[in-house]
């Protein structure tokens, strides 16, 4: 084979490569976009980089994996329905008290589920992963009980943060599926057997 020729594959396998390099990160930048949904363009602003700003949904997800996310049993998810009904109810009395006790009720529903009570960029950030079109609302939620704690909220406000606690609430809300009749009497059987 000549040098010119050899030149020449070796300059088309490259290009290939890098086309081939360049397809795979276009690939993943729209599975990340089409995952994290607004929380993509928010990393995006943050970080003005999308090398970045991708990196850090990477890291997100593969913290999340980690992690051992259950959905609720039946009980619980009655349990948390219940207390949740019941702060609904107390908002008209106590607007402020309800506020904290939406905060408080999500995250023990978080907690329940699996989810690290770090700190809240933490929280919002683990729950972008498996809630992206929610997260907004958590994220507004806890901006409005911010500007509470500071006296800077009035009771419209507080009933907007609590419509915010509802939507995550709602998609956390999450039941497991209990077992199947089949599947019972399986392991009921293997039982007897052992």
């Amino acid at each position: 084979m000549d040098n010119t020729l050899m030149v020449a594959v070796v300059v088309l396998l490259a290009l290939v490569a890098v086309g081939a390099w360049l397809w795979s990160r276009k690939q993943q930048s729209k599975r990340l976009e089409q995952r994290f949904g607004p929380e993509y363009e928010r990393a995006l602003h943050r970080h003005g980089d999308v090398a970045k700003a991708e990196a850090e949904l990477r890291s997100r997800e593969k913290r999340v994996e980690k992690l051992h996310i259950v959905p609720l049993s039946p009980a619980d998810a009655a349990h948390f329905s219940q207390a949740w009904r019941g702060l609904q109810a107390r908002f008209i009395d106590n607007p402020k008290g309800t506020l904290a006790d939406a905060d408080q009720l999500v995250r023990e529903l978080m907690l329940r589920r699996g989810y690290p009570m770090g700190d809240f960029e933490h929280r919002a950030a683990d729950i972008s992963v498996h809630h992206p079109a929610v997260v907004e609302h958590y994220r507004a939620a806890h901006a409005i009980a911010r500007r509470d704690h500071r006296g800077e909220a009035d009771t419209e406000d507080l009933r907007q943060a609590v419509v915010h606690y509802r939507a995550l609430f709602g998609e956390l809300l999450e039941v497991g599926e209990p077992p199947r009749r089949d599947d019972q009497r399986a392991a009921q059987t293997m039982e007897v057997h052992h």
